[in-house]
Order: C-alpha cells, then sequence, then structure tokens
C-alpha cells in the first residue's frame, strides 16, 4: 500500500533529473523506494530489519546491506541536487493544488541535538521546557498539512527574518500565480496568496511590506488587553479546509495602526469559557467565517507534523 501512495506523490517523478547512481546490482529507483519505506532514524537500524522481506516487495533478494546504503547515500548527496528536486516537488505539489496552495501555513520546529561533534547554539524548546542545542526547521505546509518544503536554520534568526529571506522569495518563485497585474489594478482588495502563522511573526511593518508585494498575513493579535462585549458575537458557520464544518462565536472590528498607517481587520472568537481568541489580518476579500476557518485549523497542519515526527 505504501508504494503506490509514494509513487502517488512523486517520489519517482524527478529523481532521474537530479540524481545518478553510477553501474549496480541496485537501481536508482530501487534505493529511492527502499530510503523512503524504511522507518529508522539512522541507517544502522538496517541491521535490525527484515531484509529479505523487504527485499520482496521490489523483486529483489534483499534490500542493501548498511555499507552499501551509506555509500550510495553519501554519493547521492555529493553529486545529485537534493536542492532542485525538492524545489520541483515542491513545485508540482502546489501546481496540482492550487487552492489549497493559496493559503500556506508556516510553522518552526526544533530539533534537539544531544550529539558532541558540533557546538549549536541553544533555543527554546516548549515540550521540555528547557533550553537545549539544536536548530530550528520552518515547514511551510497547506491547510491539510501536506509539507511544501522545509526551511533548516542553524542559528536561529527568528521567524520574521526567515520569511523575509527565505520563504517569501522562494514562494513568489515556485506558486503559479493566477493573477494577472490588471486582476490586481481593477480589484484594489485582491491578493496572491495569504500566510498563516504565530505571534512571533506579528509586525504591523511587516504585514504592510507584504500588502506591497500582494500577500496577506494571518497571525494572533499580540498585547490584548481590552475584551468585547459578548453582544458584539454572532453565531457563524465555518467550514474548514478538510470539509469539517462547525460553528463560532465571531466579531469583527477594523483597526488602524499609526506606525505603519494601515487598517487591519481584527477578528474575535468567544469560546465557551468566555475567553476572547483574537487574530489579525491584511485580508480585506474573505468573510469572517472564511478567515475563521483558515486560522483556527492551523493547529491541524502541527498535529499532522507531530504525529509524523513522534512515529
Amino acid at each position: 500500500m505504501a508504494i503506490p501512495a509514494l509513487i502517488l506523490n512523486g517520489l519517482l517523478k524527478y529523481s532521474n533529473q537530479y540524481f545518478s547512481l553510477p553501474k549496480g546490482y541496485y537501481s536508482l529507483r530501487s534505493l529511492f523506494i527502499v530510503l523512503a519505506l524504511l522507518r529508522v532514524k539512522s541507517l544502522e537500524g538496517v541491521r535490525y530489519c527484515d531484509t529479505g522481506e523487504l527485499g520482496k516487495l521490489l523483486g529483489l533478494d534483499r534490500i542493501p546491506e548498511v555499507r552499501t546504503l551509506r555509500k550510495k547515500v553519501k554519493y547521492l548527496s555529493e553529486q545529485g541536487d537534493t536542492q532542485g528536486w525538492s524545489k520541483e516537488l515542491a513545485k508540482s505539489w502546489m501546481e496540482e493544488n492550487p487552492k489549497l496552495a493559496g493559503t500556506l501555513y508556516v510553522d518552526g520546529h526544533v530539533r534537539v541535538y544531544h550529539g558532541k561533534q558540533t557546538n549549536l547554539p541553544k533555543r527554546y524548546v516548549s515540550r521540555e521546557k528547557l533550553c537545549l542545542n539544536g536548530i530550528t526547521d520552518y515547514w511551510v505546509n497547506d491547510a491539510l498539512g501536506q509539507p511544501f518544503f522545509v526551511i533548516t536554520q542553524t542559528a536561529n534568526s527568528g521567524l520574521l527574518n526567515v520569511l523575509r529571506k527565505k520563504i517569501i522569495p522562494k514562494l513568489l518563485e515556485d506558486v503559479t500565480n493566477r493573477q494577472t497585474e490588471q486582476d490586481f489594478k481593477n480589484n484594489p482588495y485582491l491578493f496572491r496568496m495569504g500566510m498563516v502563522f504565530d505571534r512571533e511573526g506579528y509586525s504591523p511593518e511587516f504585514f504592510k511590506e507584504m500588502w506591497k508585494k500582494r500577500i496577506v498575513c494571518y497571525t494572533y493579535k499580540k498585547y490584548v488587553q481590552d475584551r468585547w462585549s459578548t453582544g458584539e458575537f454572532e453565531d457563524k458557520e465555518v467550514v474548514f479546509p478538510n470539509g469539517e464544518v462547525g460553528e463560532m462565536k465571531l466579531a469583527e472590528r477594523g483597526v488602524y495602526l499609526k506606525s505603519a498607517k494601515l487598517w487591519l481587520r481584527e477578528i474575535r472568537k468567544l469560546t465557551e469559557s468566555g475567553h476572547q481568541t483574537a487574530l489579525i489580518t491584511t485580508d480585506y476579500c474573505n468573510d469572517i467565517a472564511q478567515i475563521a476557518g483558515k486560522m483556527f485549523s492551523r493547529w491541524s497542519g502541527r498535529e499532522l507534523y507531530d504525529a509524523t515526527l513522534w512515529n
């Protein structure tokens, strides 16, 4: 069941364009499928796998032994173009789901490093409530949690810096633009894509900078101290990206930020406990229920990532 799913996701679609192997018993196709099927943290774990059973899935006597795998993986990483392959796959996934690629979710995750080979900077790990050595991966997913690409930062320069210098330029290059310049002139509120991220990316100057590129931002509002009257909230039917339908008590106000000279929409959700969750956005097109569905579904991508990580 796994092999058709891997092929459908494009595992072998562009592999021959960016990688090659010297002539030998194991082909490039077999090696890619083996590496994708193995559920081991390191290649050393292959010693404890049923190599013969896995080999039968591929029509071989057995999968490569550890030394052979290490040798071939090293060759692929040195001679192949992993960045080009990753970029081609991400672009292909976005073109297959243009509607989902219209709203992208950015989440940062810390990978803790327990080795002694290198001295990595410390960063806060929320799940362990400690500052530990590690690197930060910034995952870019669609609304269903399907990953497009990942940016790895050894020195954590912050979400805003990564968005400006790494993620946004890549998206502008890779995401197929369905709108024309004339469309933007005809509709001053039309945008080319939306970015959903957490409070770390809250910055009025960044919102304005992105709006000039016709990219709208969705994030949680910082420094919320006031409470809105419960009479402002209305029951709204919200459709989430996965098709699930729910009801939320929502309210909306316009907010003018003097520092950036920019109007924003502030939307709040009232929970059963009386808590008000505030989000802020430069999306002037979609209605309040559509925006709530996009923002309050962002955890689905993180839960999917965490489940994959721990499995």
